[in-house]
């Protein structure tokens, strides 16, 4: 199971672009980064958080790394409302600057990063930069991030997958609440998900819902895409909202009411195709449900990541913890 992490800084002055440095740093020795390698990653989020501060008027930068038997990744988000970047050719040259700094900050980070993404419009930028092992051919891209309530630092959502050629599978749960008892739910639910992974959906949360009973309790689902066989399962409880977005069509996937770990009267299964442009959105309630991303020109051919970030920023209720998992196609699948 890819082991998965999440540290969520707001970008209001100097300090807290320290902040996000300090933060990352101890994730990236989470994940088992050397010196060198964590040094880097110190150095992307300084500059990418310092960018937020400068050009965007301030903003957030959410670190996620994930880890398993064949290496690490670290990513770092920066999200601001700003004015956007007008000219991103030109904003990856050396010395170019619109803010009167030395202007070294996206193509110094370009040369760094494994790889580096700018999504960015009138309403404001969003830059995603990685470190780390490059993804399995053929398989799914998987990205998700879990932000704590506002001003708390455990947070109450919690995801994880597991990745094979042949099958990905993934765990959103949002712990009733916020804070220490729904981070102990969403982390039982996890723990219980690495031991059970290799089950079907439905069967896995009938196993979180047994493992939850110690607990609050929780709302999850599930989710298993087969690529090749283009097939995906899902089964959900309680108010977990996923969709399945293509050319094609955009599709609701159901989760039961229910709590688990407390009472829940069904956990169905339901099976449906997987488009070779396939997009699946899951996420907590910390969003709102009537999101809509269709004014967003060319978000969706995004890395996912970028994605899910856009949905944070602008669709973010900010009274709860909030998640959310963006999955599609890799471009070599």
């Amino acid at each position: 199971m890819e082991v998965a992490f999440t540290e969520h800084v707001p970008i209001t002055d100097l300090s807290s672009v320290g902040e996000a440095r300090r933060r990352g740093l101890l994730l990236a020795d989470r994940l088992g980064f050397d010196s060198a390698r964590s040094g880097e990653f110190g150095l992307l989020i300084t500059e990418v958080a310092r960018n937020v501060l400068v050009h965007g008027g301030g903003g957030q930068t959410i670190m996620t790394g994930t880890r398993n038997g064949h290496g690490a990744t670290a990513r770092v988000l920066a999200l601001d409302n700003g004015p956007g970047i007008a000219d991103v050719s030109k904003a990856m040259g050396d010395g170019y600057s619109t803010a009167g700094t030395m202007g070294g900050g996206l193509g110094a980070m370009k040369r760094i990063a494994s790889s580096l993404e700018v999504f960015t419009s009138r309403s404001g930028t969003i830059v995603m930069l990685e470190l780390g092992s490059a993804p399995k051919k053929g398989t799914v891209q998987v990205a998700g991030m879990a932000v704590p309530y506002p001003g708390e630092r455990l947070c109450g959502d919690g995801w994880a997958y597991h990745q094979t050629q042949e099958r990905t599978v993934i765990l959103l749960v949002d712990g009733l609440g916020h804070g220490i008892a729904a981070a102990e739910a969403a982390d039982e639910a996890v723990a219980v998900f690495g031991k059970r992974v290799e089950r079907p959906p439905s069967e896995i949360l009938s196993y979180v819902h047994e493992g939850l009973r110690k607990t609050r309790g929780a709302v999850a689902a599930v989710a298993e895409i087969l690529p090749h066989q283009k097939i995906l399962n899902y089964a959900g409880v309680g108010n977990i909202s996923a969709s399945v977005l293509s050319k094609q069509t955009s599709r609701s996937l159901v989760s039961h009411s229910g709590t688990l770990g407390l009472a829940t009267a069904k956990i169905q299964e339901f099976k449906m195709d997987w488009p070779d442009d396939a997009i699946l959105i899951m996420h907590s309630d910390g969003l709102h449900t009537r999101w809509d991303l269709s004014s967003y020109a060319g978000l969706l051919a995004r890395h996912p990541a970028v994605i899910g970030a856009a949905l944070l920023r602008d669709f973010r209720r900010q009274r709860d913890d909030a998640s959310v998992i963006v999955v599609k196609a890799s471009a070599d699948a």
